[in-house]
This record gives C-alpha cells, sequence and structure tokens, in this order.
C-alpha cells in the first residue's frame, strides 16, 4: 500500500469532542478537518459504530480520515451511546435508540461552524447497515451513503440466519459484542466517572444472543432496520460496497436493483474489509474512489463516477481451494444495471444418474448427509483469516447427493445468484437442504464457488413457518450466494446436496433422510454473455500515515480441524488474537484474544457444541482492566441452551462476576 504523508492540506485533530443529545447524554466523537475550515466550512463524512474511536479503531482510522480530511472533509467518528467514551448504555443492535441518536448526531455536526451543512455517512459492518437505517429516516442534512460490508434485510441476508437456518456465526458475533460491552471508558477523557460508566455496561448490557435465538421467524424485530421493507424511504444516493468472500455481497446487487435514489455498487474478491485494505487482493485505491463519490454528491463536482458503469464486478477465475488467498486472478466487468441485460438464466436438468445438464429424470434419490459435512466449508463471513474460507471440498461432497456436468465444452461465466428449483420429501417434520456450487479442477480439486441453505419449515417464507409433512412431496426454491466466477473449459460444475452444514448452520434437531425427485428438479444458473468488455484496474491502495504503534504481540489467527477417530466426534478450533500493543501518543496499551470451538457427533444433531471466550485487556499509567467472557450453546430437540460468564478485573481486583444459563424453545428450526 502506498503512504501519503504529503497531503494537500493540514489536518487538525480533536481527539475527544462530546456530543450533546436532546435527553442530555454525550456521544464521544474524534474530529480530523483541515486547517481553516471555521473559517471556510467544508462537507462532513460521519462514520457512527460502537468500535471505539479512542483505541480499537484508531489505527484503521489514523490512515484514513486524515487522508479524506485534507481533501477539504471533516471525518467525524462517533462512539455510539454506550461504547467507547460515550454516555449511556447499548443493549442491542440498532435500536430505535441508536437511529435517533444518529439523526441528532447529523444536525449537530451540521450545525458546526466548520460544516457547509452538508453530511455524508459511511461505514462498513455495523456502520454501513446503520448508514442505510439512518438514511431511511431522511435527515435533512444527509446528503449521500457509502455502506460497505452491509445489508437490506436484517433477517434473510445477516450473520444471524440464512434461509431460515440460524447460523453459528450468530454465536461468534454475539461473543464478539459480550466482549467489547465489557470495556471501560478511558479515564483521560471522562475522568473519575469512568467506573461508574463501566459498572452499568457490565451490570445491564445483557445477553444478546439470548435476544436474537428469541427471534427465529422473520417478525417484526428484524423488520426494524430492514431497509428493504421500503425501498422508497431512501432518497439520498447510495453506493454499495462489498466481496465475494465476505458475507453480504448479495445486498450489493438489491440495493443497485431496487433504490429509487441514484445507487453505484462494487463487488471485489474481498473478505469483510475496506476494499484498500482488501483481502484477498487485488486491493484496490478506494479511498480516491471514495473520494470522488463525495466530491460529485457533496460538492457538486463533475468527477465522472455517475457515467461510469452502475455495477462493477471482479470476475473470478479458477482457483484451487484453499483456506486463505492472498489474490485471487480475474479482471473487472462491469453492468450497467441490475438485472442486466447481459446475464439470462440457464436451466440445468438434473439425472438420477449423477448427471447436471443433460437430459436428467430417473428414479428418486436419497442422502441422509453425516453431521461433518460442512467442516471443509470456512465461515460464513471471512474475515481473511487462515482456516476462514472453504477448502477442498471432496470430503464433504462424499456425505452429500452429488449432480455434475460433463466437462464444459467452453467457458462460463456465473454472474449473479444461481437458484434451485428441486422436487423432494423428507423423513421428518424438520429439515433443513445446504446446496453447493463446485469448480471441479480435470485433477479432482473441488473449490466450492457459492451456496446456499434452506430451512423448509420456511419454504413458503420466513414469517410462518410450518413444520413438513414427512413423506409428502414438495416443491421447493432456494437461492445461491451471488457470484461473479469463471468456469473453464475442461472444468466440470457440481452441484451438491446434504442435509446439514455444520459449523456454518446449526443442524435441524434430528438426523434427516433427504428424496429428489430429479426429472421434477432443475438448477439455474445465471450465465453472462462473455467476459468482457473488460474494465480498467483500479490504482493500487493508498492511504495516509499510519498510527504509531509499540507492538507487544503481533495480530495471528489459526484454525485447527480434528477428529476422534473412537467416537467420530470432529472439532474446529479457532484462534484469533487481534494482538497486542501500545498506542505510542497516547500511551495506551489494548490486547484482545478470541477462542471458538465447534464440534459434533457424526450422527447426533443434540451433540452440537460451540463455545466462544474473548479476553480483553486495557492499560496506562498504573490504571488497567481486564476482562473475559465465555459463551456455551448446546441443544436438543426441544431447546437451545445457552450457558455464559463474565468476569472483569479493576487491576487484581474482581470487580464483577455474571453468569447466565437461558434456554431459548426451538421454533420451526
Amino acid at each position: 500500500m502506498k503512504i501519503d504523508t504529503d497531503l494537500p492540506r493540514k489536518i487538525r485533530e480533536l481527539e475527544h469532542v462530546e456530543i450533546p443529545m436532546p435527553d442530555g447524554t454525550k456521544l464521544a466523537a474524534r474530529i480530523w478537518m483541515p486547517e481553516g475550515a471555521g473559517a471556510a466550512p467544508v462537507p462532513a463524512i460521519l462514520e457512527y459504530i460502537p468500535y471505539r474511536k479512542n483505541d480499537k479503531t484508531l489505527e484503521r482510522d489514523a490512515a484514513r480520515a486524515p487522508w479524506l480530511a485534507a481533501r477539504d472533509y471533516a471525518y467525524v467518528r462517533v462512539d455510539l451511546r454506550g461504547t467507547g467514551e460515550s454516555e449511556g448504555l447499548m443493549q442491542d443492535e440498532y435500536t430505535a435508540l441508536e437511529l435517533a441518536d444518529g439523526c441528532d448526531v447529523i444536525a449537530w455536526i451540521a450545525a458546526q461552524d466548520w460544516c457547509d451543512g452538508g453530511v455524508g455517512i459511511v461505514g462498513i459492518s455495523w456502520g454501513g447497515f446503520n448508514g442505510l437505517q439512518l438514511a431511511a429516516l431522511r435527515p435533512p442534512a444527509l446528503k449521500a451513503v457509502v455502506t460497505i460490508c452491509s445489508t437490506d434485510d436484517r433477517y434473510a441476508d445477516d450473520i444471524h440466519y440464512m434461509g431460515g437456518v440460524p447460523l453459528c456465526d450468530q454465536l461468534s458475533w454475539a461473543s464478539v459484542m459480550f466482549g467489547i460491552n465489557t470495556l471501560p471508558p478511558d479515564p483521560k477523557h471522562v475522568g473519575a466517572r469512568w467506573r461508574e460508566m463501566w459498572h452499568k455496561r457490565l451490570d445491564e448490557s445483557g445477553l444478546w444472543l439470548e435476544t436474537w435465538l428469541g427471534h427465529q421467524t422473520r417478525d417484526d424485530f428484524w423488520k426494524h432496520g430492514s431497509v428493504c421493507e421500503n425501498w422508497d424511504d431512501i432518497q439520498v444516493p447510495v453506493y454499495a460496497v462489498s466481496g465475494w468472500a465476505d458475507g453480504y455481497c448479495n445486498a450489493v446487487f438489491r440495493l443497485v436493483e431496487n433504490l429509487r435514489s441514484p445507487a453505484k455498487g462494487i463487488v471485489g474478491p474481498w473478505s469483510h474489509k475496506y476494499p484498500h485494505q482488501g483481502k484477498p487482493g487485488p486491493a484496490i485505491d478506494w479511498l480516491t474512489e471514495e473520494t470522488r463519490w463525495w466530491d460529485h454528491w457533496m460538492k457538486g463536482r463533475d468527477t465522472g463516477i455517475m457515467d461510469e458503469p452502475s455495477l462493477r464486478l471482479f470476475l473470478q477465475d479458477h482457483a484451487e481451494p484453499r483456506s486463505h488467498y492472498e489474490t485471487r486472478e480475474g479482471h473487472w466487468i462491469g453492468e450497467p444495471a441490475w438485472p442486466s441485460p447481459d446475464v439470462a438464466r440457464r436451466p440445468f436438468a438434473l439425472g438420477a444418474d449423477g448427471s447436471l445438464g443433460g437430459d436428467g429424470g430417473g428414479d428418486a434419490v436419497s442422502v441422509c448427509s453425516p453431521l461433518w459435512v460442512g467442516f471443509n466449508g470456512g465461515k460464513w463471513c471471512s474475515y481473511a483469516h487462515p482456516g476462514d474460507q472453504p477448502v477442498d471440498q471432496r470430503r464433504d461432497d462424499a456425505g452429500s447427493l452429488v449432480f455434475q456436468t460433463a466437462p464444459l465444452e467452453a467457458d462460463l461465466h456465473l454472474v449473479g445468484d444461481a437458484r434451485l428449483r428441486l422436487r423432494c420429501r423428507v423423513d421428518r417434520l424438520l429439515a433443513q437442504i445446504a446446496a453447493r456450487l463446485v469448480d471441479i479442477a480435470p485433477d479432482g480439486a473441488a473449490t466450492r464457488v457459492s451456496y446456499g441453505l434452506l430451512n423448509l419449515c420456511h419454504r413458503d417464507g420466513h414469517e410462518t413457518p410450518a413444520a413438513v409433512v414427512p413423506g409428502q412431496d414438495m416443491t421447493v426454491e432456494l437461492s445461491f450466494k451471488h457470484v461473479a466466477q469463471t468456469l473453464r473449459a475442461g472444468h466440470r460444475l457440481r452441484l451438491s446436496l446434504s442435509t446439514s452444514y455444520f459449523p456454518i448452520a446449526w443442524p435441524a434437531p434430528e438426523p434427516v433422510t433427504l428424496t429428489v425427485l430429479p426429472g421434477e428438479s432443475e438448477l439455474f444458473l445465471p450465465l453472462r454473455d462473455g467476459d468482457g468488455p473488460r474494465l480498467p484496474d483500479f490504482a493500487p491502495p493508498r492511504a495516509g500515515a499510519p498510527l504509531e504503534l509499540s507492538v507487544h504481540t503481533p495480530p495471528r489467527s489459526e484454525w485447527c480441524v480434528t477428529e476422534d477417530h473412537d467416537t467420530g466426534r470432529i472439532t474446529v478450533e479457532v484462534r484469533d488474537h487481534e494482538g497486542a500493543a501500545t498506542i505510542v501518543p497516547q500511551q495506551f496499551f489494548h490486547s484482545a484474544e478470541g477462542r471458538e470451538r465447534y464440534s459434533i457427533l457424526p450422527s447426533d444433531p443434540a451433540s452440537a457444541e460451540g463455545e466462544v471466550t474473548w479476553v480483553h485487556e486495557m492499560s496506562r499509567d498504573g490504571w488497567s482492566v481486564r476482562t473475559e467472557t465465555h459463551t456455551r450453546m448446546t441443544c436438543d430437540s426441544d431447546a437451545y441452551y445457552i450457558v455464559a460468564t463474565l468476569r472483569a478485573w479493576e487491576g487484581d481486583t474482581l470487580a464483577r462476576e455474571h453468569d447466565w444459563s437461558v434456554s431459548v424453545p426451538r421454533n420451526h428450526s
């Protein structure tokens, strides 16, 4: 990455600013702006997230915010109520209070003497979510949005559920926030109040996993904050960005398709990252691209950005199956709109002989997958850590029902979301299907291209699930995750169907046998007519000068799968050490390490276990805190069970200790 140390304008940084809310609560902000903005006001860019502007995001912000401020913007990083140095309490994501605060923050920014009255909002993940949600509320000063790695649909396309199936990443994510919610404000900025604020967070933030598991269908809880409920609510321009390895690429297509306000989209090969930090590469000069967007909509400059294709996609070439890629081969293509006039769905018939795309038909075929199917699938959302992308699929396919094409006579270019119409039956009241598209190289290596999940109780929608009638034939439709992928001539495309996909998806309560009627089932592939015209590559990434850190432990990640050859129990253990470092300018030490473990026996869904531990440490000048959170989730045929603990120390003194043991009834899941 190119580091720009010679910025075009001198920058003023305000380390801690308090923004008053109508109820008297003060939210904490860090602000970068060009010198002289008070005399010559500039547009402002807001990022509004819970990840602590003083430490956890500062390394990223310090390389990004000054670069934009030097281009005549005020960059305002605000911590949500109850996080970082902000007062109050945070008890869930995207609450009505969070969004009301956001509207008040935007109004406050617009009224400052250094702001020209126009505000844009940008964010990745949480900040991408609430950027869309705030846009739907139409605060008058909000002029444009950049949303990265986010969703318009909090139930059907988020980290909680996929196709009505509970995701194990829900446990992972709840545990991440469980740990973050234990962290105190920095005494440097809030003074002696820090302890009272900290104890309130420890005592009252709650157990979010219990809340989320209590809403297993698409109810009002999930409709809140899902901007797809009414696309017309958003009337400002939106730039949507994601990556194929990210969990959130689907929303880019829906936003470009459905928004009536101006909309653009980019999907690269990346995981859950800003594009200038994109992995797998190639990363891009995102800060220049983002500035072109702001300049067009915030300053009225003709940057040419709206003359370019509405949707810019990285068409990936074949890659050998690996759990981690430094880069992916491919090239950029453009689509004038979505749906694209250059993409058409082509049916591929399923055959009882295992064929795909031939004459199809034949007798019914069945599978009852062992519960180790899925352990080669990686994570629902990749963070570009070793292990979190799918490895060779041959073992998972051995426990699945497979249909595959003859060797392809010419390249095929998949662009969009494949769909499967399946005529089938099962032998249980509750069942799920995992469907994967797999690229089979001539040497047999099997690379997963895309996948989808469906809880068969949700076959008619996610709001009112209904038990399956065992043995009764039904027709169901399943959508795959969007992708842009070239399948080379000489390769085969495989469709793999399984009745489980742990540890991406929590298993159904009992082993299930799925029977498929091939003659009444079809796979529909979104095929693009050619792989061009090719768009020019983006320039290489660049950013501002990095934050000065003294690194004690570098970040590292580990992913280990083991199998007990006596019991057959298979286990994946994930270690994510975010690193331990001192932020030199403020002499603030912070460290965070997470460990995840998922385990199951091959034929007993009730044996599924998931547990996550996070340890956080912070210190400065004799002040120190340490917190440990642990969450364990199990199940039986009736309920999910959560056991959780929280321990917090001030120095060597145990300051707080909380325990939870709760059960949540299964609701057609």
